[in-house]
Parts: structure tokens; sequence; C-alpha cells
């Protein structure tokens, strides 16, 4: 059976849809933009160096309100797809030259210059180069993102589920568990009695569960992991 890839857009916006309704997140955004004001920059070395930056000076009938995008909904998404939603600074893949030209249009538009720009992509791209799906956005302000542009391939259809585990610490002892079940009925019965009894079973179980959980912790503390909410807009390697 055929696979989609995985839209974090697409993602995104039905997240939008379902949870705000227009109305009312557009009057937040048109109030917010009528208390904003920022001077310009060279445009690569703003991106590049990502200027913290809370909100833009964007004017609001100029903007697409299918790109505005709410903290809340980003978090929720970069948990779910095991993302990093960070300042473009930490950024260290290709920033394409149609993002800088949307840029350049952007601040021609609205007569303002952006800054404070963060990116939503894999926490692979935040230290070496890669091709999945990152989003550049720019604050405008009170928790509002407008996405600017994204480029790449999409997710793999099947990222969500195979990130679940990690999502919490509840999901990732499920996971030991169906795994040391699985290793169990791999066991040969009679294998270490000649007769197979329930008990016996009980305690290889056990003993599987203990070997798991001892590589995944070991894993874990090795690599400095930790669970997607613990991440999603952490600038550390180790997370």
């Amino acid at each position: 059976m055929f696979l989609k890839p995985t839209n974090i857009q697409d993602q995104l916006e039905k997240l939008r849809i379902n949870e705000v309704e227009g109305e009312k997140i557009l009057e937040s955004v048109r109030k917010i933009l009528e208390e904003n004001r920022f001077e310009s920059k060279n445009l690569v070395e703003k991106v590049k160096r990502g200027h913290t930056s809370t909100a833009n000076d964007f004017n609001f009938d100029l903007l697409e309100t299918g790109n505005i995008y709410h903290i809340d909904q980003i978090k929720k998404i970069c948990i779910d797809f095991r993302l990093r939603f960070l300042d473009s600074r930490y950024f260290k893949g290709r920033i394409p030259q149609e993002a800088y030209d949307k840029i350049d249009q952007l601040e021609k538009q609205h007569e303002t210059s952006i800054s404070g720009y963060k990116i939503i992509a894999p926490s692979k791209l935040f230290r070496l180069e890669d091709k999945d799906d990152p989003l550049l956005f720019a604050p405008i302000g009170n928790d509002y993102f407008y996405l600017i542009h994204k480029w790449g391939t999409d997710l793999h259809p099947l990222r969500k589920l195979l990130v679940l585990p990690f999502r919490n610490i509840v999901n990732l002892a499920f996971l030991v568990m169906l795994i040391s079940c699985l290793c169990t009925f791999l066991v040969p019965e009679g294998l270490f009695s000649k007769s197979d009894s329930g008990s016996e079973r009980m305690i290889i179980f056990f003993f599987m569960f203990k070997c798991v959980a001892s590589v995944v912790i070991f894993y874990g503390f090795a690599l400095g992991k930790n669970f997607n909410p613990a991440i999603w807009n952490n600038k550390y390697i180790k997370a």
C-alpha cells in the first residue's frame, strides 16, 4: 500500500482550522500589528544570525491569513513529529534562494525589516545538512508566527507513528513491553526446562524486559536523548 509523505505545513493548517476560530485569530493578529516597529538590516545575515525578536511590523491587510499559526499549534506539531522549533541561527542546512526572495518581497510589501526568524525541522537539520521539510517563520507577536516559506521534501508518512514512543515515558514503557513479549515468544519451548509452564514464560519475560529496558536506558543516557515535549524548542544537541 502506497503511503503519502507527511507535509508538515498541511498538518499545521489542519490543526489551525480545527482549534482556532478564524475571526478570533485574525482579530488578535490585527491588534498585535498595530504596536510593533523594527529597523532594516542585511537580509541573509539577519536570517543566518537569527537576531532575537518577538514581533514584526506587518501590515495586517497584506498577510495571507492561512499562514498565521499560534505557538501552541506549532508546539503540538513538533511534539507529534519529533521536530524542533528554533531560531534560524541554529539551522545548519541550506536555506534556498526562494526563501530569501519571499522575505525580500514581504519586507517591500510591508515596508518593514523582518527579524526573529525561526525554523521547524528535524533535530539533525540543526547540526548538519539534510533534506527534510524545513519551514521558515517570522514572529508576529503575542505568540503568533507567520509562515514565510517551506522547502525540501515531505516527512516520511510513518514518522508520527515511529516517534510515538518518544512522546512520553508511558509510550516508551509500552514499546519496551511489546519488544519483551516478542522476544519471549521467540525463545524455543523447553530451552530451559523440559516443561514449558506459564511461570517459566513469565520469568523469561521479566528477564527480557530487564534486558530491553537496560538497553533503552543506556541509549537514552549515553546519547543524551529526551522526550518530544522537552526538545521541541531546546537549542542544545544533547536533548
